[in-house]
């Protein structure tokens, strides 16, 4: 099969397109015929093991994996021994554990538990919509979002901050989202009640206090944003945040029990898809996608997310061309 496989740590140079093993699904496991995948920041987070603490992770001196990817959508090739809920030729989606190889590939093999059934008349890069959404809700759950909150989500047009926008949402809070001003009219289209553009001014002084303030990209920080918190909010992070920060804030938070700074990790993935899938059935969560490349130019991808500059997701299409159409 082919794959984009990363023998050693670089740049997207070292993303090479070539003849891989087709793996086999162990017991519980199904092997996929991977229609769509994307790139992201944790992709490209694992490309260049930085900072250099990650790759006790990752692998000291190479990484473990050599295939990336966590987002995957196409259909069953097979399944293992143990599996009753699929059959060959299910559509279905999901997201791979990051201990072993990825979707950056024609086949992937994957647990049971990180798979579902596609909804029905979706494209497969219409599905590819599941690593944002975990963190995004990993984060909600930390923080224990509930009807009638209100929650300042910044850096609301990447992968987690548009998943942050809608499951927030779809939970009965009230959001306000922090956006670039081309952005604005995005996240309004995502259930915002209110868009702030960072570039017009300084968002943290729009003389309003939050339950709870999200940094979903990392890159504000704690020190600027508590003016914002109410007495008892509280601040989370979905990255380290600026020289690592957020980490030490997160430690010395729980050590002195005053909860003011969170850094959930993002737990387990059984269980979520199916959550996901209910959130889309119900029009309460859809794929916001920036742009998509074809398996042969994944290295652009990984450029072109290192830029900073992408909306929602980038998409990874390794079927050939209109394999991914939506089903009559």
């Amino acid at each position: 099969m082919k794959a984009a496989v990363v023998i050693r740590y670089g740049s997207p140079d070292v993303v090479k397109v070539r003849e891989a093993p087709k793996p086999a699904p162990a017991e519980g496991e199904i092997l996929v015929r991977v229609h769509a995948s994307t790139v992201s920041r944790t992709d490209c987070g694992e490309l260049r093991a930085h900072p250099f603490f990650t790759r006790f992770f990752y692998g000291i001196r190479r990484p473990r994996r050599a295939i990336f990817g966590l987002d995957f959508a196409g259909e069953v090739e097979a399944a293992g021994s143990g599996i009753i809920s699929f059959s060959p030729g299910d559509r279905v989606f999901g997201m791979c554990p990051t201990r072993s190889n990825g979707a950056h590939a024609e086949y992937v093999s994957v647990p049971e538990r990180a798979v579902a059934l596609m909804p029905a008349g979706m494209r497969f890069d219409e599905a590819v919509v599941c690593e944002g959404a975990f963190y995004a809700n990993a984060v909600l759950k930390r923080i224990g979002v509930k009807p009638g909150q209100e929650i300042l989500v910044y850096g609301g047009s990447g992968a987690i901050g548009t998943a942050m926008v809608q499951l927030a949402k779809a939970s009965g809070a009230a959001v306000t989202a922090v956006v670039a001003t081309r952005h604005l009219a995005l996240v309004k289209s995502l259930g915002a009640d209110r868009a702030i553009d960072y570039t017009a001014g300084d968002f943290t002084r729009i003389g309003k206090t939050f339950d709870s303030v999200v940094d979903a990209v990392g890159k504000t920080s704690f020190f600027r944003c508590r003016k914002l918190l109410k007495p008892d909010g509280v601040f989370a992070a979905t990255d380290l945040g600026p020289w690592g920060q957020n980490i030490v804030l997160a430690m010395w938070s729980a050590i002195t029990r005053n909860h003011r700074v969170v850094l959930p990790a993002p737990g387990r993935i059984g269980g979520f898809v199916g959550f996901l899938k209910g959130r889309m059935e119900a029009g309460q969560f859809r794929a916001i996608i920036d742009r998509q490349y074809p398996l042969a130019e994944i290295a652009d991808a990984y450029r072109y997310v290192e830029s900073g500059q992408k909306v929602g997701i980038v998409v990874i299409n390794v079927a050939a061309a209109g394999e991914g159409e939506r089903p009559a």
